[in-house]
């Protein structure tokens, strides 16, 4: 008998009838309300009303993966690429702190997700019961907000509450904490059609003098600079941001977790900025005189050294949807608390109103400037035709996949980094990486949540043998659930950019980051059910990039084993300022 004719018998059989749903029930049907379509999670003895729950429906599907933190990284990527709410159900306990570094993960970048946890009864709460933990306290600092839910006939509203903090102002993940008791009580099912809270109440329109004011100053600038982060593609602003710098014809920059909501091919994007940015765009940053920031925060990997960037004078706008993130490490002169994308709307339009245009000559002179400093071209590499460099395969990845409908995930290292230089996105929502927090082992997991939501698109995981082996056991789960993506590892047998840094900072003293036992990932993916191919010769790399995107529904493990030596160029050292670049190893 199949699994769904087993279910079928199942839900044949005569259940008591009752005239109000329990609380998983209900839970249930306000994830249908939310018209949520997927669910990534694992049983255990605290959420198994809830699966009893999910198993007596059809219009959701659950995704079972290996381990919790897979779920939330799979939940967060599916978020990641199409804008919607992500949701992942994990049990007390030990579900819970596995399920931690995935929660933070989406916390530091921004991303809207509802995280159901199973708890342990009310009555036996604080008693050190089996599998208990305290998940509000734990999760309360990686958190947009969280609850614990007390009593059934709060449940809907709480969860209508969690989906609104999630998905509006700036976004996060909201954690909701349900007793066993409670999923199994019952009472009358209603939920809101709105939501109204006193207490959170995030603004969207900006101030209109304020704009008034930006307007001005970016109409008498000499040096302009447009510079944005990953909340111009969390608030859907792309097309604003084109219009706006189309419309200005100023120099533009995107973050790492901005890449994407401008063009990569057109003439004004000047390439990532920050510590592995272009040098073009790091210097250009330093020494513009008006700089508009939008959905972006100035942080460490982007700025560098806080007291260099002072160091030269210039007009800042700074537009984000949290204030918080406002003057928080540079002092701007210009703040517009609001939603980027109604704030850049209103800027077009007052732009187009007013009687000044951008200084032309002066536009001209900084063009030049900036033409001198890409002259420099400081993402040139020297290829071979012996051993395999990196950033020739992310190249090629991106002539073979550049005219298709497809998504980079990444993990976390040097692989990362080659990936954001040298694939040209020029789609929002293409990239999806973990920025904030830097987690290893998300790739697979983002990789699997965005092959669901877009089934017809090309999911390639850019990632190393040493974060692919994070979250491998997801293999399975590729496997059950049939999301065929493309794993592209770039294999240099060390935690590549840890031996970068102990070569430039700590003498050469490579502590533990040379990885002496790795397993055979052809054999493994096999053993996993999947496709698995060994690249040893620069000349093979097409080839096995080809095949791999010609097995449409296949997952592929691809071990490229690439130069160990190489290093990623260029790159701000620590405490440096961002203008303070080493290009290569000549600069050592």
């Amino acid at each position: 008998m199949s699994a769904a004719d087993v279910k079928r018998a199942a839900l044949a059989q005569p259940t008591s009838p009752s005239a109000d749903p329990n609380g998983s029930e209900i839970l249930v049907r306000c994830l249908q309300a939310e018209g949520v379509k997927f669910l990534w999670g694992y049983p255990g003895g605290a959420v198994l009303y809830i699966y009893d729950a999910l198993y007596k429906q059809e219009t959701i599907e659950h995704v079972l993966v290996r381990h919790e933190q897979a779920a939330v990284h799979a939940a967060d990527g599916y978020a990641r690429a199409t804008g919607e709410v992500g949701v992942a159900l994990v049990t007390s306990g030990p579900g819970v702190t596995n399920a931690v570094t995935g929660i933070a993960t989406a916390y530091m970048d921004s991303i809207p997700m509802v995280i159901i946890t199973g708890q342990v009864p009310t009555p036996a709460i604080g008693l050190d019961a089996f599998q208990e933990c305290d998940t509000v306290g734990i999760t309360r600092p990686i958190v947009k907000h969280n609850f614990l839910v007390k009593d059934v006939r709060e449940l809907a509203m709480t969860m209508k509450k969690a989906f609104h903090i999630a998905r509006t102002g700036r976004p996060g993940p909201v954690v909701v904490d349900i007793p066993k008791d409670v999923s199994l009580k019952t009472t009358p099912f209603h939920y809101p059609a709105s939501v109204e809270m006193r207490s959170y109440n995030p603004v969207r329109k900006g101030h209109g003098g304020q704009i008034r004011k930006a307007v001005q100053l970016l109409l008498a600038a000499k040096r302009p600079y447009i510079y944005t982060g990953g909340g111009v593609i969390l608030g859907n602003a792309s097309a604003e941001l084109r219009e706006l710098v189309n419309l200005l014809g100023y120099p533009c920059t995107n973050t790492l977790m901005g890449l994407g909501a401008f063009p990569a091919s057109d003439p004004k994007f000047l390439g990532m900025l920050g510590m592995h940015g272009t040098y073009e765009a790091n210097l250009t940053m330093q020494n513009c005189d008006v700089l508009l920031a939008v959905g972006a925060r100035f942080d460490d990997r982007v700025i560098g050294n806080p007291k260099h960037f002072a160091s030269v004078e210039r007009k800042i706008i700074h537009v984000d949807i949290d204030p918080s993130s406002i003057s928080k490490r540079v002092k701007v002169d210009i703040p517009i608390v609001g939603d980027v994308k109604d704030v850049l709307h209103e800027l077009i339009a007052q732009i187009k109103e007013a009687h000044a245009r951008p200084d032309a000559p002066a536009l001209s002179a900084w063009w030049s400037q900036i033409n001198e400093w890409r002259k420099r071209d400081c993402l040139q590499f020297k290829n071979s035709t012996e051993v395999i460099k990196p950033q020739f395969v992310v190249e090629k990845l991106w002539e073979l996949t550049k005219n298709s409908d497809a998504y980079i995930t990444s993990d976390v290292g040097q692989h990362q980094m080659w990936a954001a230089q040298y694939y040209r996105f020029d789609e929002p929502r293409r990239w999806i990486n973990s920025g904030g927090l830097g987690t290893m082992g998300v790739g697979l997991p983002y990789a699997m949540g965005i092959k669901l939501a877009k089934p017809q698109a090309d999911v390639f995981c850019v990632t190393g043998e040493g974060s692919i082996q994070m979250c491998i056991q997801e293999l399975s789960t590729c496997l059950q659930y049939k999301t065929p993506v493309k794993i592209v590892s770039l294999n240099n047998r060390y935690l590549g950019m840890v031996r970068q840094w102990q070569q430039l900072d700590y003498g050469g003293r490579y502590s533990h980051s040379y990885m002496d036992a790795l397993p055979d990932f052809v054999k493994l993916a096999e053993a996993y059910g999947h496709v698995g191919m060994k690249i040893e010769r620069p000349g093979d790399v097409e080839g096995a990039l080809r095949e791999a995107i010609r097995l449409k529904d296949r997952t592929v493990f691809l071990d490229i084993r690439t130069d160990p030596t190489e290093n990623v160029w260029p790159m701000v050292k620590a405490g440096q300022g961002i203008s303070e670049m080493l290009l290569g190893s000549e600069d050592l």
